[in-house]
């Protein structure tokens, strides 16, 4: 994810603002008309999203910056505080995913085959992390925050994730294996092989920041404590964790599935492109059952879309409570190509390798499925190559490039 690339004017006015008072709206207003329109669900899913902007704006939750600055400094905090976020949502989903119910209703996990295009797709979705300055949620939230170059990244990962869908049959008729989830080997097992290989991770960490700093870094200080801490931000890192596990879990309770982010861009894409006079539904991913509806109705009716919706309004209103809603358009020409390679890359990445860091990283090892861990290793390949690739378009020197580009 992606934190402002430039530091941001506070704002002196009220704790809310103006662009405060319009996403408290938004939020407010969009949920009722959901719930009207669509049903208490999708009411709730957006709500669920504005948790979700405002939990990733104000903990900074990285997954973009955590591997950059691990990458470069060795510095593994970001990282740890994944393996918690993936520990409770483990602990939280493998229960009900192996009994297939939750509060009465079916449930599911976000579970793919292991694949070439996973491989390829997670590689080039991991470069793109790197260039276009964030990863799926971190494009969202950064958006809604204010980030104007983020709004850049978000246009062209929506492109490419439209030309991946023309080519997204080919991609998956590459050889693969089978769709495995951990959880088939029953909850408390699927628990613990899960929490091993999250603590080995951590542990992995701890040694390589040693090594090289001899001590672990430590959580800076926090300007604001207590209540308002929470209300206005910064939060804690495992706050942050905590929180996305948290509301993870609410998706699967009210949506039947794990939270998934990339999937509505495509669909937006395709919205476009049939206002241009394309036909999509030609294309193979929208013959698909699932696929087919979503294209053909509101995209109001779409969870994923919903709750990406939500995510931005939550930013922003997260923002403007931090006093740090104030987008600057003077963008660096280089800082432009880079938002744009990067947002395709990211766009077709996630389609053809079945999810971003969230429906495949994150949602898809909190699901169980062997696709998640596939997908983390590849895209981690794919984020050292876009570190080295950094200084060209962002002009940063090697050791400032880890704190220049957010979470």
């Amino acid at each position: 994810m992606s934190t402002l690339v430039t530091s941001p004017t506070r704002l002196p006015a009220s704790p809310l603002g103006t662009s405060g008072f319009v996403a408290l709206a938004v939020l407010i207003l969009g949920s009722i008309a959901l719930v009207l329109t669509f049903g208490p669900a999708k009411g709730a899913l957006f709500l669920v999203g504005g948790g979700l902007g405002i939990a990733l704006y104000h903990a900074s939750f990285g997954f973009t910056s955590a591997w950059r600055v691990f990458i470069l400094d060795g510095r593994g905090r970001g990282l740890r505080a994944q393996m918690v976020l993936l520990a409770l949502t483990v602990l939280l989903f493998f229960p009900f995913l192996a009994s297939g119910m939750l509060f009465g209703h079916e449930v599911r996990g976000l579970v793919s085959p292991l694949g070439t295009s996973v491989i390829i797709g997670a590689f080039m979705f991991g470069l793109g992390m790197q260039l276009g300055g964030g990863c799926a949620s971190g494009t969202l939230f950064t958006a809604g925050g204010g980030n104007a170059r983020m709004l850049v990244t978000l246009f062209f990962f929506i492109v490419g994730s439209v030309l991946a869908t023309i080519h997204f049959d080919w991609w998956v008729s590459l050889p693969s294996l089978a769709p495995y989830s951990l959880v088939s080997l029953g909850a408390p097992a699927g628990i613990a092989v899960s929490l091993a290989l999250f603590a080995l991770i951590a542990g992995l960490t701890v040694i390589v920041e040693k090594r090289r700093h001899n001590t672990l870094e430590s959580a800076p200080e926090a300007p604001r404590h207590g209540l308002k801490r929470y209300l206005r931000g910064p939060w804690p890192l495992l706050a942050g964790a905590v929180a996305l596990a948290v509301l993870n879990f609410a998706t699967l309770a009210i949506a039947g599935r794990p939270w998934g982010i990339t999937s509505a861009f495509a669909l937006w894409g395709a919205k476009a492109v049939q206002l241009v006079g394309v036909d999509p539904s030609a294309w193979g991913y929208w013959q698909k059952p699932g696929n087919a509806a979503a294209l053909q109705g509101s995209v109001f009716a779409d969870v994923t879309s919903v709750m990406d919706f939500g995510i931005i309004a939550g930013a922003m209103l997260a923002a403007s409570l931090a006093g740090r809603f104030a987008p600057n358009f003077r963008i660096p020409a280089r800082s432009l190509l880079a938002a744009a390679i990067g947002g395709i890359l990211l766009g077709y990445g996630a389609r053809i390798a079945y999810g971003c860091n969230i429906g495949a990283y994150f949602s898809g090892i909190a699901s169980g499925s062997l696709h998640g861990w596939l997908w983390a290793v590849a895209a981690f390949a794919g984020n050292i190559l876009g570190v080295r690739m950094r200084p060209f378009f962002f002009g940063e020197a090697r050791a400032s490039v880890a704190r220049n580009d957010g979470a």
